[in-house]
């Protein structure tokens, strides 16, 4: 959410205002990513609201570092075709093997000029260069967004500042993930951008400015789904302050997954309370997630410690992301002594005595929050590399430290 808004207050007439935005490796990328193009993001204090100020001709510089953050290798090459100039895109060793082509191919399609090193070759990786002219054809194209969904937020976000502006059409397989778009859609409309999705896997995008708006940026509720899966792990209580009632994002999709697997939840003017069934009352569950994929490491987790089996279906698209994160999952609860078994399109868990190991998190967030999750319940574990959580939440170890070695409060 704060990442589309900044690229959306970039593009805006006037100064846009983020309020309590995500701070964390992600979001400091696209803020460094957008001030390459000419945008002013102030103040640096991270307890701060945000202004956005962008400029009136994005001009593009030699390099915008994406780290392993999808929505900047993605988001940004629609924005930079806006730009008059050269701008090269590269990232983390590991971001080089995540999907881009089928978005790179739309633009190319659209009229922008892109390439993947001096010979100009079409590129379907990082790194690669777009050549942009200051204009964007737009119009009508297809894309196979099976594998990620950022790839239709992507062009959604920047398709108003076409010349025709955007008709997109999904034709590929099952889109994964969206929620993700609904949230790109809701964010849109709050700049006063005409689009919708106005047939099954057809959006279109009507040309015009973009208003610059002040916004409060709901609580990462992905990030917060380690927190409530503690409760159920330990038969205890969380509360997550701020919960909104209503929401696009995926995280939300928590309290119906707990509530299936014998937690209960309560949302209240406070924020959501989680309370873990007792123990050994934990149920695996059969469930599809593919339109929240995001949750699947946490989920994993707490399947491998229930009493029952677990199906988790539909998240093929996970092949793809920071990591392969279907076979980080089976390879990591197997060094636990789990029983995983990787399916077509997501894992099989059976429900045995796991005991404690070191976990590997492949420099990937939510595996390193999986594992979180897999340590509250079973003694032993250890975490290697849990700083890598700063990609969407800096401060994660010493927050779960805080929370699972609190004092019980007095009756």
């Amino acid at each position: 959410m704060t990442n589309r808004h900044l690229v959306l207050g970039a593009l805006a007439e006037g100064v846009s205002i983020l309020h309590r935005p995500l701070v964390s490796r992600d979001s400091t990328l696209m803020r460094d990513a957008l001030t390459q193009l000419g945008t002013r993001c102030t103040p640096q204090d991270r307890d701060a609201a945000w202004h956005i100020q962008p400029p009136a001709q994005l001009e593009p510089t030699a390099r915008i570092d994406a780290g392993l953050a999808g929505t900047v290798m993605r988001f940004l090459p629609p924005v930079s075709a806006l730009a008059r100039g050269a701008t090269t895109f590269d990232g983390d060793v590991e971001a080089r093997a995540r999907p881009i082509g089928p978005l790179l191919q739309a633009l190319v399609h659209l009229g922008v000029d892109i390439g993947s090193g001096d010979d100009r070759r079409p590129a379907t990786h990082l790194p690669f260069t777009v050549h942009g002219t200051g204009v964007v054809r737009g119009g009508e194209v297809a894309i196979d967004a099976s594998s990620s969904s950022q790839f239709v937020s992507a062009l959604l976000l920047a398709g108003a500042r076409f010349e025709q502006g955007l008709t997109l059409r999904h034709v590929g397989s099952t889109l994964p993930s969206r929620p993700h778009i609904e949230m790109t859609l809701q964010a849109l409309g709050r700049v006063g951008v005409e689009a919708g999705e106005v047939s099954t896997g057809v959006w279109r995008v009507e040309p015009g400015p973009m208003k610059a708006i002040e916004v409060d940026i709901e609580p990462d509720l992905s990030s917060a789904a380690p927190f409530l899966a503690l409760a159920a792990v330990t038969s205890g209580s969380v509360t997550v302050a701020g919960w909104p009632g209503s929401t696009t994002q995926a995280g939300d999709a928590m309290r119906s997954i707990l509530g299936a697997m014998g937690a209960s939840t309560k949302l209240t003017s406070t924020g959501l309370e989680v309370t873990g069934p007792e123990p050994g009352a934990l149920r695996g569950l059969d469930i599809d997630l593919h339109d929240v994929g995001e949750l699947t490491p946490v989920v994993a987790a707490l399947a491998a410690q229930a009493s029952t089996a677990s199906r988790l279906r539909g998240v093929a698209h996970l092949r793809g992301h920071e990591t392969d994160r279907l076979q980080a999952l089976q390879t990591e609860l197997s060094r636990m002594g789990g029983e995983v078994e990787v399916t077509d399109d997501g894992l099989l868990i059976n429900p045995v005595p796991l005991h404690g190991a070191l976990l590997r998190t492949y420099h990937d967030h939510r595996m390193a929050m999986a594992a979180a999750v897999l340590g509250a319940g079973v003694p032993g574990v250890r975490v290697e590399n849990v700083a890598t959580t700063a990609k969407t939440f800096p401060g994660f170890a010493s927050t779960w430290s805080q929370l699972v070695d609190a004092e019980p409060a007095p009756a």
